[in-house]
């Protein structure tokens, strides 16, 4: 009694109570761990948040810099091609110098914020200047003015003392010749009103290592041996500087901004420095000051709420846990009664003592019964299973019996040897085949060693016995064969070695049949070197001992040219004399094959770099000195090697033989040397598949008519006429999709197609234009850089308007500004020769370079067209306003007309005519549309075939 009281107390008393304590902890835990992982969150995001204003806020910060360099060497340059200040300099006429940039000051000050403009002469002393200068002692003027007038090249500089500038150096030309340079300089106000903007903090510049500025004392920062120039809300934020400056380092504030707090408020400062001249003592910085007091204390009040929360969702769950365990432990106690009995075979009495279960819905426990019950029924079949299946079992032993003898008989019959050794490994039975195939009685074999009969292979240095090996035996007639044995223990014997019996197979024929097979499958026939497939296994087994090492991929240039010119034949010869090359010169360092073609490969296991390049070096001047002569033609066996490093450039064949693939290309593509060795393989794989992947759709779009012409109309701006299209390209992709060329045609720039496709676009262009020149339409057609290159363009020209029946002068052919620049003479020349055959030209995307501005009289273009980047800010950047209006009145006074791109808005069509701009295109006046759409009378069959 007192054994089952027990057993009653224990469950009720503790169970209960032990899992609503177990339960508490670990929800109280879960509670406080939630808490804190809100809080972290909450920290981590506020703490990315900030990192990435203050990264952006240096970026823009920067790009401001950028933007008001960019702009005023743009200023200085119209400044510089000023029509009056050239001559007046070059005549060294004092007053016309001074006159010149007279009547251009009040507007320079005031709309571009210009301080400061000074005129130097050839032989670097000041002739003019304008505004006020910086209070800056050391400005290297005269260095500047030696570094423009010896490079004729721009240069912009950033210079700290009382306060910063910037300053822009551009030379005077006059016939092509530096007669001067003009300097231009401004302060930073219009960036430091820009970072307020964009920030939305306080912004203040602090200038260091400089003097301290006399008329405004109180804004000198000891700690940071600096002075506040510019500063919003000064009553405001000079008080935090100060607090700021007697906290931290200005070098630490660079690296982390600083937090602080001030007046009862957090507040985060950071600072940007500004790249000035590296011999100035003084520099700039930028100081940012953002009020985070509202973050923080939502961080604050959000992991109060998550406290509560917890502890709340706690004591919910524990009275939830009790009313839902007082009565299923009831019922789970009078089940544990019943389960003891099962243990000691009660089935039936086990049975007896669960209830039947009623109508209502199971649940765990319902289960757990009833599983019970059937558990004591499944105990009970598992015994007369058991019983049956003993029967099965020794149906199949005797079943086995009946195979073990079927099997017997069959190998007394087979034609193999049949062979049992006892304990000393002496024959004691042989068949009838091996004693016919020995020659031999039965008498003269038994009771001999088998390994006397049977000469065993070289030993491999264990004592083990093997179930399986190959012997060599020599017959009677001194023939030698190969014989295949399998040795298996006699059942009657406990010890593998104490008895045995042996079945050997002659694989003579078999043997020699895989050794011809091996060579066959490892060997190149013409060349008698390896071949692909065992290099490519000899490499994998290297790697994956983890050796290091070197693969050489060598490729024969222009053997193309050796089997069209004197036959196949002479190409075999050439490919035998490189491989008895190569092998007799580097047979000793490692594995050389032929991989295919006109392709060899050396694998050098342990080799470094140097050694690696060392072969390569050598193997250059060898195959230069192998050729032959055939049908009057010397043919020398020049190549091209790529090196792959292993493990440095792959761990596996296909990697390091892509890479290697990879370098033989670059080498090919080299001018400087015929070897090529990869410095890293970042993407190296990727780009590679890649560009062959583009390579071949360019190659295919062309040979099947797979690209769609689009056009985009550029208007009159008078009267909205359009009698004037650009055209465009685009590829046709999968379910009829187009491609846009930003994909292909840097790689088709790479690989040399893109003369074919400006070729296409020609040809397609043409058979349009003389479907609608009738109707006075124009067609404008852009041409790569290459095409200015290619010797063949203007005649080809020629063909194809004979063959469409075009009139060249409805073709307008467009260059772009830098491939103008680039090659001035080619460019020229090439645009002159397109203007002889009738037709128009244009330059594009003018304005990009400063330099522009003094080619344009000299180039033969009937057209220039506005980089848009000036078009897209015309409206609210007074630069762009100047610089646009100077392009403008440029092309007036050299005959050209000039042409706005991005033309987005309504707004700025007024704004271009009064300017005196023709013409402009964008998104506005019209969008891009297929020419077949966008022109009548213009089938699609004329743009794509």
């Amino acid at each position: 009694m007192s054994r089952s009281d027990s057993q009653a107390r224990r469950p009720r008393l503790s169970l209960t109570w032990r899992v609503l304590a177990l339960s508490s902890l670990l929800l109280l835990v879960l509670a406080g761990l939630f808490t804190w992982l809100g809080h972290a969150n909450l920290t981590r995001q506020f703490e990315e948040s900030r990192r990435e204003s203050n990264d952006r806020e240096v970026r823009e910060i920067q790009l401001a810099l950028q933007r008001s360099e960019v702009s005023l060497q743009q200023i200085a340059a119209l400044t510089a091609a000023s029509p009056d200040l050239g001559p007046a300099l070059d005549g060294n006429d004092q007053e016309a110098l001074i006159n010149s940039l007279t009547s251009q000051w009040p507007t320079l000050q005031l709309e571009a914020g210009i301080d400061e403009i000074l005129v130097f002469d050839a032989q670097g002393r000041q002739l003019a200047d304008w505004g006020e200068g910086q209070a800056d002692k050391e400005r290297p003027v005269q260095d500047w003015v030696r570094q423009v007038m010896e490079t004729e090249f721009p240069l912009s500089a950033l210079r700290c003392a009382n306060d910063c500038r910037q300053y822009a150096a551009v030379p005077i030309l006059v016939g092509g010749e530096s007669v001067g340079m003009v300097i231009l300089s401004r302060s930073l106000a219009d960036v430091t009103r820009q970072a307020q903007q964009v920030s939305g903090s306080d912004v203040a510049l602090l200038i260091t290592g400089g003097r301290e500025v006399e008329a405004m004392p109180d804004r000198h920062l000891t700690n940071w041996n600096g002075h506040l120039v510019a500063m919003t809300r000064p009553e405001h934020y000079l008080p935090l500087l100060r607090q700021a400056s007697q906290t931290g380092m200005l070098s630490d504030i660079l690296e982390t901004p600083l937090r602080l707090q001030y007046r009862g408020r957090d507040y985060e400062l950071s600072a940007v420095r500004m790249e000035a001249d590296e011999a100035r003592r003084s520099s700039g910085f930028f100081l940012l000051a953002a009020d985070i007091t509202h973050q923080i204390r939502a961080i604050q009040e959000n992991t109060r709420s998550l406290l509560l929360v917890g502890i709340g969702g706690w004591l919910a769950a524990e009275l939830l846990l009790l009313a839902i365990l007082l009565q299923p432990m009831a019922r789970l106690r009078r089940l544990a009664g019943v389960l003891p009995a099962l243990a000691h075979g009660g089935f039936a009495e086990a049975r007896s003592a669960i209830p039947p279960p009623n109508q209502r819905l199971e649940d765990e426990i319902d289960v757990l019964e009833g599983t019970t019950l059937a558990l004591s029924d499944q105990l009970e079949a598992l015994e007369h299973e058991v019983t049956a299946r003993g029967q099965q079992l020794a149906e199949r032993v005797e079943e086995l019996a009946r195979e073990r003898d079927f099997v017997g008989s069959l190998l007394d019959t087979a034609r193999v040897f049949i062979v049992t050794q006892d304990d000393q490994d002496r024959i004691t039975l042989v068949n009838d085949y091996a004693l016919s195939t020995l020659s031999m009685q039965e008498e003269r074999l038994l009771g001999r060693r088998f390994d006397d009969v049977f000469t065993p292979r070289p030993s491999t240095g264990t004592d083990e016995v093997t179930s399986q090996e190959e012997r060599s035996l020599v017959t009677a007639d001194g023939r030698q064969r190969t014989i295949a044995w399998y040795h298996a223990p006699l059942a009657t014997r406990g010890d593998d070695r104490a008895a045995r019996i042996s079945v050997g197979l002659d694989i003579t024929e078999r043997k020699l049949a895989e050794a011809r097979l091996t060579w066959l499958a490892e060997r190149d026939p013409l060349t008698e070197l390896y071949n692909r497939r065992y290099f490519q296994e000899a490499l994998g087994a290297v790697t994956q001992r983890g050796r290091n090492g070197a693969v050489l991929l060598l490729d024969i240039d222009h053997f193309k040219d050796v089997n069209e010119l004197s036959g196949h034949h002479t190409g075999d010869r050439l490919l035998r004399m490189v491989a008895d090359t190569l092998f007799q010169e580097f047979g000793h360092c490692g594995i050389i094959a032929r991989l295919g073609g006109d392709e060899f490969a050396l694998l050098l296991e342990g080799a470094d770099t140097r050694k690696a390049i060392s072969i390569a070096k050598q193997i250059t001047p060898l195959l230069d000195g192998t050729g032959l002569d055939a049908g009057g033609q010397r043919h020398r066996a020049t190549a091209s090697l790529g090196i792959a490093l292993f493990p440095i450039h792959g761990d596996n064949p296909a990697d390091l033989m892509a890479n290697a693939d990879l370098a033989m290309y670059k080498a090919k593509e080299s001018s400087a040397q015929r070897w090529h060795l990869l410095s890293t393989l970042e993407r190296a794989k990727d780009e590679l598949q890649e560009r062959v992947y583009w390579v071949e759709r360019i190659r295919q779009a062309i040979d099947e008519e797979g690209f769609e012409l689009m056009v985009q109309p550029i208007m009159r701006l008078s009267d909205g006429d359009v009698r004037h299209y650009e055209v465009l390209l685009r590829m046709l992709g999968p379910k009829g999709a187009l491609i846009s060329p930003a994909y292909f045609i840097p790689v088709a720039e790479r690989s040399g197609q893109v003369v074919q496709i400006d070729r296409w676009v020609l040809r397609h262009s043409l058979r349009a234009l003389s479907r609608v020149q009738a109707q006075g339409i124009s067609l404008s057609v852009n041409l790569s850089g290459q095409s200015l290159h290619d010797e063949g363009l203007k005649q080809f020209l020629v063909e194809e308007l004979a063959a469409s029946g075009a009139d060249p002068h409805y073709l307008i052919l467009e260059i772009t500004e830098t491939a103008a620049v680039t090659d001035f003479s080619s460019a020229r020349g090439v645009l002159q020769a397109l203007r002889d055959l009738g037709c128009r030209t244009a330059l594009d995307d003018f304005g990009v370079g400063f330099s522009s501005f003094h080619y344009l009289g000299e180039l033969p273009v009937d057209f220039i067209k506005i980089d848009g980047a000036f078009i897209r800010t015309l409206l609210t950047n007074t630069e762009s306003q100047v610089i646009v209006k100077a392009i403008a009145d440029i092309a007036t006074g050299f005959g050209k007309k000039a042409i706005a791109e991005f033309v987005d808005q309504e707004a700025l069509i007024p704004l271009l005519s009064s300017y005196g701009i023709e013409y402009g295109q964008g998104y506005h006046l019209g969008r891009p549309a297929l020419l077949s759409d966008a022109i009548p009378g213009v089938s699609h069959g004329d743009t794509t075939s």
